[in-house]
């Protein structure tokens, strides 16, 4: 559970991570100060949109395109003849 929180929250953080790298390695005599500047003047809205939108899609995909078939039946990992038998769907 906490990788698929940790996952959203690095997707919906991605665009503004790569909007402050871009312009800091763009502008090489970037203060901090400056950073700050710029973080406040930027396309935070936008950013925060961009970031929405991958969590959606990532949200979507994994709904849609993970699991197994309906009717499947799972049977997990059992420990049979002191060896473990890998889960199986059937």
């Amino acid at each position: 559970m906490i990788r698929i929180v940790l996952l959203n929250i690095i997707l919906f953080l991605l665009p503004t991570i790569l909007y402050l790298t871009g312009t800091m390695i763009l502008r090489r005599k970037l203060s901090i100060l400056n950073a700050k500047m710029l973080f406040n003047r930027g396309p935070l809205v936008w950013l925060n949109l961009a970031g929405l939108v991958c969590v959606i899609c990532s949200l979507a995909y994994f709904s849609t395109y993970t699991g197994g078939k309906p009717g499947e039946v799972y049977h997990p990992p059992i420990y049979k003849e002191g060896k473990i038998v890998p889960g199986q769907r059937q």
